[in-house]
């Protein structure tokens, strides 16, 4: 199974495909709403209550935004995906719809590591 790496040039995030590279959106409105460019990792009360054998031994390390982006592989349907979202920024939003998937799977990708 292949698997696409992300990689910034000239400020701008890309994502690998079979077609070249592919556009994403500027690193710095990615990094802007991923909250900024470090990220604390935390759990919640209910959290450590609910999953009592978790390891939280990593809870108050912070993890800088554009190396994990930077460690984000991605299958090819997700690759797919985001090239069918467009690039074009809404009048009533930040950040285009294929720079939002993009940042949601990033934001997954702090919560929970990358696998």
């Amino acid at each position: 199974m292949d698997r696409y790496e992300t990689f910034v040039e000239d400020g701008t995030v890309y994502v690998g495909s079979d077609d070249g590279p592919l556009e994403v959106a500027p690193l710095a409105d990615i990094v802007a709403a991923a909250g900024g460019p470090a990220w604390t990792i935390t759990y919640s009360e209910a959290e450590k209550e609910r999953y009592a054998g978790m390891d939280t031994s990593d809870e108050g390390l912070v993890v800088d935004v554009v190396d994990m982006l930077h460690a984000m592989t991605h299958s090819q349907r997700f690759v797919d995906t985001l090239a069918a979202h467009p690039t074009e920024v809404p009048a009533d939003d930040t950040i285009s719809p294929r720079a939002g998937l993009f940042v949601g799977k990033l934001l997954e990708n702090l919560e929970h590591g990358v696998a």
